[in-house]
């Protein structure tokens, strides 16, 4: 029954299938079942997974125990006092307690797998985090495992090394040669049996440090015994001396007078490394030994409950560490003598009822902490291994043994531990193994605030003993205690830390995990836009927000890559209509197409959202997209179309002139796998019957028309895009740059005006277009179309005055256009003859009033549709006044611009005349190369501070 609870536990954590069933019955076939369970079931040979005492408890406890438990609770005590000490004592575990509840809670919130902090810090905050703190982690781990190895040199070569020559030795165990060879000797042998004890499996690591564990609490039973059993003595204390400083002390056991006289603090020097000790420094020792609290949890993957175990192991390991260093604490101030405790780290040995047991008891723990620091990288190792977050660097970690070791990742944490072994020095890299730990640490805290601030519904701890503040505690007592240590490794380690992220975040595949910044983006942004009160808009503050419909990507790059200029940080929507009727279809269609749009956002890097919808018809789907695009006061405002002509499209994802530059090359006969558009109409031969997926056109010029009348009708601005299909960004930035605005209604000139609605809106969009960095160098060049009855100067003064209150540059030019405008006049007399015409007979039409109201009867809709209409005036111009005008913005004796601005006339109120509209246009604006016709209905422009 022991050896199923593993696999029925696996079972009931990994194998819910996307539906939410749950495939546990014993009789289903391997291959219906997911891939990673299928490969459990095929190795039944994996050994029994260890419980809580096995593997977090004893792991915990030892590498939190180490050598300071032996060598440096005197120290403590001797410089700070029994009142700071205390204080100390107090401040580390709080600052660990509070990182123990986020990785409890963290632990308790799900299936967890091998890799411990990594895993949980991954799968919290994202691959970026995960992927540079789990390096940092390893470090930690190897730094620190190389750091207990050469701990245990010392302290090996301090009883049983040769003395240095001229130096008196009574002590005939004395017998291991010195020296930085020798000690990287001694090391590399230890480092071969925590080698062998890791490749062998995490069972036999159990039974080894269960062993260690015996023999560690065997010694501090007798270090409390002999407190009570030893009687007071003297102490000879090791060398050197000076004139002032005594060679022995006194152990003095339990006396008032010396508790009263380690009461307060006497900071002296470390006659170790002869510096002068303060607060801090002796604060950075002592929370040395409160580190070791991740060595369970990165146990994770060889637990048989992780999300059980980790909790009531840590808790209960750190609870007991607590007791012991409390105790030990004032049991030694309450017996030894402040010079006992100054100048004889290992004075326990000395006091202690048979010394050889402190000794056994320092080897053991040492030996015990390398190898669950190698342990631990080993695993973190092979989770980033396993995770891909750096390609092919990391898979040779992948492998395992047949009982699912990965000995490899092993043998490179071995190789890299046996590097740091050179150092030679234990104090060269305390301080920075101590300050990794602390910022994995504070990572632990901040995904678990991230959690909770987040407020996501599938954060649902078991473990409720926790709230933001503990994380925040944590977090601040972990970056304070980092600089206290030492300021300069800190901010290293942090600077290094975000290098990784960096390099992660622009490296790494899209991960499946789930980003916290998801999470915690749409809280913030959910409030800002209910505070977002649209209400409380103001002209000064008014920017674009833009729907850009688009037929299809392959032909829109230029256009979509140019309104990602003019939005000036506003709101960006690509929109797209696909015709069909959802009753009808099995699936909603454009599901499976949303992948495909956001990998043209990525690959043209421009800041938009996608929008698509299905309607029966282009009309509908604009007005829906309309309608429900945006939140609050986050709407579009413009409306952005291509033109209705008749030019073929050009691919231009295809075309590699367009493609991103840093967009992977692509061979000729290679397709990019990463857009699934369809192709452009024209580029098969059926298309003419393939509808609106990729055939001919499904819009005709009066729907078309129909769509801007109906954007004017919901006040929305509207911009019409002609000839930048074969606009080129990068080519039409090379300097110099022009962009043209004619801002006068050239199908009116009887009326024209440079001070209403529309005419303002195109300066304004021309001077946003002109503060984007990549248009700064571009020059406006305003067109002021003039009669010749009219003061050149005198209008040219007025609009440079506007200018001037707009607070906008532009070199202005007068162009005279009396030929054009006479064109129109002689056109003017024409059609009022046609008015005359048609009043007649609508007089004679009025006198049959049965055939009147027969016409009532049948067409009601389209009496009630032309029943505000008027004379337009696009019936009054003529294609020779059209023409004119376009040569006359072609003629110019100057450079072309890179972009024209032209004033769009609102649609005729006769639907009749929306043929003849698209028809004056399509002249206006021919061969003028990429223009926006823009017509505004809101006031977007001020002069007011």
């Amino acid at each position: 029954m022991s050896e199923r609870t593993p696999l029925l536990h696996y079972r009931l954590s990994a194998s819910v299938n996307e539906s939410g069933e749950h495939h546990s019955e014993a009789g289903q076939d391997a291959l219906d079942q997911p891939p990673s369970l299928a490969r459990r079931k095929s190795t039944p040979s994996q050994p029994p997974k260890l419980t809580t005492f096995f593997g977090v408890v004893i792991p915990t406890l030892l590498s939190m125990f180490s050598v300071v438990v032996f060598l440096r609770i005197g120290f403590v005590v001797g410089q700070c006092g029994l009142y700071q000490a205390l204080g100390m004592l107090a401040v580390a575990y709080f600052i660990i307690s509070m990182t123990v509840l986020s990785v409890c809670a963290i632990s308790t919130n799900g299936a967890l797998d091998a890799g411990g902090a990594y895993y949980m810090i991954s799968r919290a905050l994202g691959p970026e985090f995960g992927g540079s703190l789990g390096i940092m982690f390893f470090f930690a781990n190897v730094c620190g495992s190389a750091l207990y190895v050469l701990g245990l040199v010392e302290a090996m070569l301090a009883t049983f090394g040769v003395s240095e020559a001229g130096v008196d030795s009574s002590s005939k165990y004395q017998v291991l040669p010195v020296g930085y060879w020798w000690s990287l000797l001694y090391g590399t042998a230890l480092l071969l049996v925590c080698l062998v004890v890791c490749l062998v499996g995490a069972r036999i690591y159990a039974k080894a440090t269960f062993i260690i564990f015996l023999v560690v609490i065997f010694v501090l039973g007798t270090i409390f015994v002999s407190f009570f059993a030893v009687k007071p003595q003297v102490v000879n204390l090791p060398g050197p001396f000076t004139n002032n400083s005594s060679a022995t002390a006194n152990f003095t056991g339990f006396k008032l007078d010396t508790l009263r006289r380690n009461l307060e603090a006497d900071y002296t020097v470390d006659y170790t490394t002869n510096t002068m000790m303060t607060f801090a420094t002796v604060f950075a020792v002592m929370f040395n030994g409160c580190t070791g609290i991740m060595a369970g949890s990165n146990m994770s993957g060889d637990l048989k409950n992780p999300s059980y175990a980790i909790p009531r192991g840590t808790i209960t390991a750190v609870i007991f560490t607590l007791i012991i260093y409390l105790l030990l604490i004032i049991l030694v101030a309450c017996t030894c003598d402040r010079v006992l405790l100054q100048r004889d780290y290992s004075f326990l040995r000395d006091i202690n009822l048979w010394h050889p047991f402190v000794t056994i008891g320092v080897y053991s723990s040492t030996l015990s902490a390398s190898m669950s620091n190698l342990i631990g990288a080993s695993r973190i190792l092979y989770a980033l291994a396993r995770d891909d977050l750096f390609g092919k660097v990391l898979s040779p970690a992948k492998k395992t043994s047949a009982s699912g070791n990965p000995w490899a990742s092993v043998l490179i944490s071995w190789f890299l531990v046996q590097l740091v072994l050179f150092s030679g020095k234990l104090n060269t890299i305390a301080a920075i193994v101590t300050i990794f730990f602390l910022l994995v640490y504070a990572a632990v805290d901040l995904a678990c605030l991230a959690l909770e601030w987040a407020s996501a519904p599938n954060f649902r701890p078991t473990f409720r003993y926790f709230t933001w503040h503990t994380c925040v505690l944590g977090i601040v007592g972990c970056a304070v205690m980092m600089f206290l240590i030492n300021p300069i490794y800190a901010s290293a380690s942090i600077i290094f830390m975000l290098l990784l992220l960096l390099i992660i975040h622009y490296l790494c595949p899209t991960s499946s995990w789930g980003y916290i910044s998801q999470a915690l983006i749409f809280h913030q942004v959910r409030k800002y836009l209910l505070m977002l009160d649209v209400r409380k808009d103001h002209v000064k503050f008014w920017r674009p927000q833009v729907l850009l419909m688009v037929s299809n990507p392959r032909a829109s790059v230029g256009l979509i890559t140019f309104i990602n200029d003019i939005k000036k940080s506003g709101l960006y929507v690509l929109g797209h209509v696909q015709i069909g009727d959802l009753a009808v279809l099995p699936s909603d269609p454009l599901q499976c197409r949303y992948d495909s749009w956001l990998s043209l956002v990525d690959h043209l890097n421009i800041k938009a959202f996608v929008n698509l919808t299905l309607a029966d018809s282009v009309r509908h789907g604009v007005q829906h997209l309309l309608f429900i695009s945006g939140l609050g006061g986050m709407r579009p405002n413009t409306l952005v179309l291509g033109f209705y002509d008749d030019a073929p499209p050009q691919d231009q994802l295809q075309d590699r002139t367009f493609r991103s530059l840093d967009d992977p090359a692509l061979t000729e006969d290679q397709e990019d796998p990463l857009y699934h558009f369809p192709p452009l109409r024209g580029s098969t031969p059926d298309n003419k019957n393939r509808g609106g997926a990729c055939g001919g056109k499904v819009l005709s010029p009066q729907e078309y028309v129909c769509i801007i009348a109906d954007a004017v009708k919901m006040l929305k601005n509207v911009a019409l895009a002609r000839y930048f299909g074969q606009f080129d960004r990068q080519r039409a930035l090379q300097s110099p740059v022009f962009v043209d605005v004619w801002p006068v209604n050239l199908l009116r000139p009887d009326s024209s005006s440079y001070v209403d609605t529309c005419s303002l809106f195109l300066l304004q969009l021309a001077c946003i277009l002109n503060m984007t960095r990549s248009w700064q160098k571009a020059k406006l060049r305003l067109f002021l179309c003039v009669e010749a009855g009219r003061s050149l100067k005198g209008a040219e003064q007025k609009l440079k005055q506007l200018l001037k209150d707009l607070r906008m540059k532009a070199d202005i030019h007068t162009v005279p256009w009396d030929e054009q405008v006479a064109l129109h006049w002689q056109r003017q007399q024409v059609g009022v003859a046609i008015e005359a015409e048609a009043e007649k007979g609508e007089r004679e039409a009025g006198e049959k009033e049965e055939e009147q109201v027969m016409i009532e009867e049948e067409e009601p809709e389209e009496e009630e549709e032309y029943a505000n209409s008027f004379p337009s005036n696009t019936v009054r111009l003529s294609d020779d006044y059209l023409h004119a005008v376009n040569r006359l913005i072609l003629d110019q004796p100057f450079s072309p611009p890179a972009v024209r601005f032209l004033y769009l006339p609102r649609p005729p109120a006769d639907t009749r005349r929306y043929n003849n509209y698209l028809h004056q246009l399509e002249l206006l604006s021919r061969d003028l190369g990429p223009t926006m016709l823009i017509h505004g209905v809101t006031p977007v422009i001020t002069t007011d501070l």
